[in-house]
């Protein structure tokens, strides 16, 4: 046992290498979607770390084990990864004692966990503000209407493209303001309080809707909602008028006040808290490694001709008839993301009453086409639009729940 904790630090160090390499397709992957914003924060969290007397052993212990959890009953590999990333900031505290706030955010913000559900907002937040930007432009230009995320002005149709969310420029805007509140602490040699950390958070969070919003009335304005030179030059003339000059005029206002303090464990607890926490990793990911039976066709609608569909792959089932396209995939395959990433443009999405149940309707459009797309959530024949219920009812009851996407070019409901 002497010798264990007289070389504890290479010995954690060998075990979650070892980690890693078992789930290298998943850290591969994890590193791959988001791999600048990653190095980024850990970069933040070396110089960054501060001792600090809240003991963060504990709420780390408690979120990997519940990502585990959920990771183990669903087999969500993004989840998994921030796991395994929450693992080392919690062995790097362990063994240090030292903690940074503002890279833990950095880290949750950056993983592919936030991005899979900023990609499933994007088509709500995009028409909140194109109708937001309608109702400030319509008594200045005649606008007709606005459809979603298209505007029709003096008989021409203007569409705001749904994937242009700007989600490169809040996660940049993000590093920025990560970067200056470490570089004031380091300045100062005292750090922020959570308190502070979180609002100015929420100022860099507010700052890009407002760059959105008016990046927006400009393209309008200059009637450029094509991809070109212009077009990148207004998003980058709105990302430092409306994210950065106002964040380096705020952060003057911030004042870190904490000095650095130490929770000190013994070695014995921390060894038995560091092997809980590599138990439930290795669980996990001797877990996640084993092949997930979907059963997407179990007590399918008997309406679905299955003799002519054909498997795309595991977790797409793929039904051609003359009237229409259907889709049969799993929960994690959001229609919004499938559609936008093979080059249709969302125009309208919204809940309707179909059979006296709700179910999502979305209008798209490519190559002047315009498609009507229908979707839910099934689970024991019965429809849902909630991603979260469905899912708790997956993780919880263990049932078998699946995505239904009808389309066509005419209005099928």
């Amino acid at each position: 046992m002497n010798f264990i904790f007289q070389y504890k630090n290479a010995i954690t160090l060998l075990i979650l290498a070892c980690l890693l390499a078992m789930n290298s397709n998943i850290v591969m992957s994890g590193l791959d979607s988001n791999l600048f914003g990653i190095v980024f924060s850990i970069v933040l969290f070396l110089i960054g770390g501060r001792k600090t007397s809240f003991n963060m052993n504990y709420p780390l212990l408690v979120l990997i084990f519940i990502l585990e959890f959920i990771s183990f009953r669903l087999h969500t590999k993004s989840l998994h990864f921030l796991a395994l990333a929450l693992l080392a900031c919690f062995l790097y505290y362990s063994l240090t004692r030292k903690f940074s706030f503002i890279a833990f955010i950095c880290i949750l913000l950056f993983s592919s966990v936030f991005s899979t559900f900023f990609d499933y907002l994007t088509v709500e937040i995009k028409q909140t503000l194109c109708y937001g930007v309608y109702l400030t432009l319509k008594d200045f230009i005649p606008i007709t209407k606005i459809e979603g995320v298209n505007f029709y002005i003096n008989n021409a149709k203007i569409t705001i493209d749904t994937a242009c969310m700007g989600l490169s420029m809040f996660k940049t805007g993000l590093l920025v303001g990560a970067f200056l509140l470490t570089l004031e602490e380091r300045k100062q040699h005292k750090y922020f309080n959570i308190k502070q950390i979180f609002l100015f958070c929420f100022m860099v969070i507010l700052f890009n809707i407002i760059s959105n919003y008016f990046r927006i009335v400009t393209l309008i304005l200059f009637n450029c909602t094509e991809e070109n030179t212009l077009h990148y030059t207004i998003g980058l003339l709105c990302f430092a008028f409306y994210q950065i000059i106002p964040m380096l005029f705020f952060i003057r206002f911030f004042k870190p006040n904490q000095e650095e303090t130490l929770q000190s464990n013994s070695n014995k607890f921390t060894f038995l808290l560091i092997t809980i926490a590599f138990s439930i990793v290795l669980i996990t990911s001797l877990e996640i490694k084993k092949e997930l039976k979907h059963n997407l066709l179990e007590n399918l609608n008997t309406t679905y001709n299955l003799k002519k569909g054909i498997w795309i792959s595991p977790e797409v089932f793929k039904i051609v008839t003359p009237e229409k396209l259907i889709y049969i995939k799993t929960p994690s395959h959001n229609p919004l993301v499938c559609w936008t990433g093979t080059g249709y443009k969302i125009i309208e999405s919204k809940m309707i009453s179909s059979d006296n149940e709700r179910i999502w309707q979305v209008k798209m459009e490519k190559n002047n086409i315009q498609y009507y797309s229908y979707w839910w959530y099934e689970c024991d024949r019965k429809k849902y639009t909630s991603l979260v219920e469905v899912l708790l009812i997956k993780l919880f009851y263990n049932k078998s729940v699946r995505l239904v996407n009808e389309t066509g070019k005419t209005q099928l409901i």
